[in-house]
């Protein structure tokens, strides 16, 4: 599949990196050369340069008529949005364009736009939020990833001395009926896709599947139990993301913004619930400032300025206050490893996002979700199951499944089951796969 990509920025080079490793034709169009020649020395594909902030010659010259998926994710919405509006006259097959206002994602504007050619909208900050907002529900767990409204649910857990099912191997943990079960474990810098022969070790990194009804038992497993409910959030940095994650909070919570800059604090007071947000023009790495604010009375810490190395810090000096969920916001790729090896707790990368939604279009199959995790390099994705298509044709364990990649569960008329040897696997079924290791399009094969 042709590829074209308009924007040389932080998540124009991840997708062009993504998408280059899995053998797509792959051409990024920037007016910045030396941008492009640091991209074309990392990656297999071609760059062409615009002189025109306008760039319609160049997508021309790139055959836009023959893409399969054209995106832009320059700097400016409203050009992104036009050149997809362009793109699909010309005969993209389909357009993502990415915004920085909210206001883009009004569902009758978005269909506005899809009428116009513009096949998705990104906002990254909205996609950021949500996982953000999904992961203060459970302080314990690191990452969450429902299917379903949580009919299956992925759940990331640093594993503790206080866990319950240290050293044993799993094949005495887990049986057929087994209500959970790992799909994936991270070990200093290796994934593990897990045998019987296996065993959690203290300082693993483990996601573990499982049904909704199971996940209260999952915390007492985990030896998590005195981990509390969220209340009271602080978050540094009063940017979008923060704006979007208290407008988005559950009832019961409260936050509050420190911002350093007094001008962006006047504009917090007017976006946000003020009987619920307190906006504090005060820097919120400062500890003085964060004892001031009474922070050993929170139970997560939210870092969400655009400074990744202050961002881990933050989150350090929070987890040495003792609060218990923290989340770092890390645009940096570089820093993603870092922040892991460091154990600040979630880290939050909107590239990575943003590119998931993405790569999601290139597929060909019903493929309803996919998400990267940067912790362990790898990917999850839910494949809904065609009639006579090779994964619905023998039980799981003849079916000569990849070994990089496992079967999480399935969803079947709305309830959520997971998956073992003898599992026969139906049309229709909605089905979590963890990809190491693989790429996503040879698993996409298996439900065609």
């Amino acid at each position: 599949m042709r590829v074209i990509i308009v924007g040389a920025g932080a998540i124009g080079v991840h997708l062009a990196d993504l998408f280059s490793k899995v053998n797509q034709d792959i051409i990024i169009i920037d007016d910045d050369e030396q941008k492009l020649e640091r991209i074309q020395a990392d990656c297999d594909l071609m760059t062409i340069h615009s002189n025109s902030n306008t760039p319609v010659k160049a997508i021309m010259d790139a055959g836009v008529s023959n893409a399969g998926l054209f995106i832009a994710v320059t700097r400016d919405e409203n050009l992104n949005l036009n050149l997809c509006v362009l793109a699909k006259a010309m005969g993209a097959r389909r357009t993502v364009a990415k915004v920085e206002d909210v206001e883009y994602t009004d569902p009758q504007i978005m269909d506005s736009f899809r009428d116009a050619g513009v096949t998705s909208i990104i906002y990254p900050d909205n996609l950021a939020a949500i996982d953000i907002v999904n992961g203060l529900e459970m302080t314990w767990v690191r990452q969450r990833w429902e299917v379903h409204g949580g009919a299956l649910t992925m759940l990331g857990i640093k594993i503790r001395e206080s866990c319950k099912i240290l050293s044993k191997p799993f094949r005495e943990i887990f049986k057929p009926d087994s209500p959970y079960h790992v799909v994936a474990i991270k070990r200093g810098a290796n994934t593990i896709m897990p045998s019987g022969n296996d065993e959690l070790l203290t300082g693993d990194y483990v996601y573990f599947m499982t049904t909704r009804e199971f996940v209260p038992n999952m915390k007492h497993i985990m030896g998590k139990e005195d981990y509390p409910d969220v209340k009271n959030i602080f978050i540094v940095g009063g940017g979008k993301t923060a704006v979007r994650v208290v407008n988005m909070l559950p009832k019961g919570m409260k936050a509050k913004i420190f911002e350093s800059d007094a001008r962006r604090c006047e504009e917090l007071v007017e976006l946000v619930d003020s009987s619920r947000v307190l906006v504090i023009n005060a820097d919120g790495r400062s500890v003085s400032n964060l004892m001031e604010e009474d922070i050993r009375n929170a139970q997560a810490f939210i870092a969400l300025t655009g400074n990744a190395e202050a961002n881990i810090l933050a989150c350090l000096t929070a987890k040495e206050l003792g609060i218990p969920k923290t989340i770092a916001m890390i645009e940096n790729m570089d820093y993603v490893g870092i922040a892991d090896n460091v154990d600040i707790g979630t880290i939050i990368n909107k590239q990575a996002l943003t590119a998931s939604h993405i790569y999601q279009l290139m597929l060909n199959g019903d493929v309803r979700n996919i998400r990267n995790m940067l912790t362990v390099n790898a990917d999850v994705a839910e494949f809904v199951a065609q009639p006579n298509s090779r994964i619905t044709r023998k039980p799981v364990r003849d079916l000569g499944f990849p070994a990089e990649a496992e079967l999480g569960g399935i969803v079947r008329n709305g309830e959520g089951m997971l998956v073992n040897g003898d599992t026969v696997i139906q049309a229709g079924d909605n089905v979590v796969v963890f990809c190491h290791g693989t790429e996503i399009s040879r698993i996409e094969k298996y439900f065609l």
